[in-house]
């Protein structure tokens, strides 16, 4: 792989090369009842409705320092929401982040520049109609071309949510060419995305990496550390239960959320779940 010294690197116009960050988060919980589902799922449409969502990727685009050309946003019927930015580049701060493998900033201080690009939300509430168990997914991309990665926005957009297991993809796309027409196929080092995030949110998580190098390809799972069966009990108290159902139910959430983590459904469960 080619390592280039971003300050270094002189380019012959506009750098072309894209970089892409995918991600979903989930949320899980468990709802005793259908009347605490669709409470759940009401809940999760007035937290995450498209409003609030677009206050979210409003602070994500001062992040990185972009202008929003436009906003489509959407609630949608019987649940879930959608919204697109498109976005450009913005005024240069006085101090930008540096585009170094590094946290990007919390809610609290956000300055930043990039070119041009756009950033997406979509969100998918469900429950499963017999087992209690009920699940909120966002997905959400941010593309940009230009002096920062989309990774500056990872750590505040992990803190804007409830997240119990996260999956992480980012690749760099394209290439660009320096003043010398030689081609580039990256413009800033990484060896992981999990140094992107702060020292507190890897300390929360047990994380696992499947990068493809070569190919400048990233991918990192997310599994919260921490289970107080407690906080997953929407509508209920631990003392409405018998200590046999909440065995099951904590098995059942456990599942749930392992089963998320790896991608496939688990005939066993691992001893220390």
């Amino acid at each position: 792989m080619v390592e280039i010294n971003r300050k270094k690197l002189k380019l012959h116009g506009f750098n072309n090369l894209t970089n892409s960050l995918s991600f979903n988060i989930y949320d899980i919980c468990y709802a005793k009842t259908k009347k605490h589902q669709d409470e759940y799922i009401r809940y999760i449409d007035e937290a995450y409705n498209a409003e609030r969502l677009t206050k979210i990727l409003t602070d994500v685009s001062d992040i990185i320092g972009a202008n929003i050309l436009n906003i489509a946003s959407q609630d949608y019927e019987p649940q879930g929401a959608s919204v697109t930015m498109l976005i450009s580049e913005g005024p240069l701060h006085e101090k930008k982040l540096p585009n170094t493998e590094s946290p990007g900033p919390l809610p609290e201080s956000v300055v930043a520049h990039l070119d041009k690009s756009h950033i997406t939300v979509h969100t998918y509430p469900e429950s499963h109609p017999d087992e209690g168990i009920s699940t909120f997914r966002a997905d959400i991309d941010v593309s940009t071309c230009g002096i920062i990665s989309p990774l500056k926005a990872l750590n505040y957009l992990i803190h804007s949510f409830d997240s119990d297991i996260v999956t992480v993809d980012y690749r760099i796309r394209g290439f660009t060419r320096d003043t010398d027409g030689i081609k580039h196929f990256q413009d800033h080092e990484i060896n992981s995305i999990q140094n992107y995030f702060s020292s507190e949110t890897r300390s929360h998580y047990q994380m696992i990496d499947v990068n493809v190098y070569q190919e400048n390809i990233f991918h990192t799972k997310m599994l919260l550390k921490n289970f107080d069966l407690n906080n997953y009990l929407f509508g209920a108290g631990m003392e409405e239960f018998s200590p046999q159902e909440l065995r099951e139910i904590r098995t059942g959430v456990r599942r749930e959320m392992l089963e998320i983590f790896y991608g496939r459904n688990l005939d066993k469960l691992p001893v220390d779940f």
